[in-house]
């Protein structure tokens, strides 16, 4: 007579020791598990991960091949390692100035008019501050086509949305405001220290918007 099967069977079968297969035989079967059907809906990231593992254990376990292959093999792992902590500090960079860039306003809270942020601006361009001497500039830049209600006051504005505004009612300056207002970001959150070559185009922007004047076009 056949006993009927219990729930617990399955449990004392996975109870068995395992079966010693060889390396080829379980990269067989690896593959054929793969090839199912839930893998196709792996996630990207999943999928990549189980990969890079998969090559690191391949490489350690080259290790014990001999003294060539070893020493060859924990090269690649520093290498890889040392690669994917350089993506990951560029990624986060990447993210933190895209934050920032978005979120910061071009004035940090102190009410000047725009001749002070010119006096300010070329103080520190002769000493030699590049970095502070731009974004003084452009904080000039700003505060002048508000005070000539080119543009009109608004707390917290960036500097990509000082060039849209002010491009919009200068169209001939709006690729000068562009670039200006890429190079404030470059020195405001992109590290980069600024240069003489920087500052000097800042200043004749400043020169030539001063002597703009808005045109008024009747829309058809």
């Amino acid at each position: 007579m056949t006993l009927p099967a219990f729930p617990w069977t399955a449990a004392l079968a996975a109870l068995d020791p395992p079966v010693d297969i060889g390396r080829e035989e379980a990269r067989r079967e690896a593959a054929e598990e793969l090839l199912r059907s839930r893998y196709h809906q792996e996630p990207l990231v999943d999928r990549l991960w189980r990969h890079l593992t998969q090559l690191l254990g391949d490489l350690l376990d080259s290790t014990t091949g001999g003294p060539g292959s070893g020493l060859w093999a924990l090269f690649l792992i520093v290498a890889i390692i040392v690669l994917l902590a350089a993506l990951l500090v560029w990624s986060l960079r990447r993210m933190s100035r895209g934050r920032r860039a978005e979120d910061e306003a071009i004035f940090d809270g102190r009410e000047r008019t725009a001749a002070e942020h010119r006096t300010e601006a070329e103080r520190l361009a002769t000493a030699g501050s590049w970095a502070e001497a731009i974004r003084e500039r452009l904080r000039a830049i700003a505060r002048d086509l508000e005070e000539r209600a080119i543009v009109s006051p608004m707390p917290g504005r960036t500097a990509a949305e000082l060039a849209a505004d002010a491009g919009r009612a200068l169209p001939d300056h709006a690729a000068g405001l562009g670039a200006a207002a890429r190079l404030f970001d470059d020195v405001t959150y992109g590290e980069s220290p600024g240069t003489a070559e920087g500052y000097a185009s800042l200043a004749e922007l400043d020169r030539r918007l001063a002597a703009a004047r808005v045109c008024l076009r009747a829309d058809a």
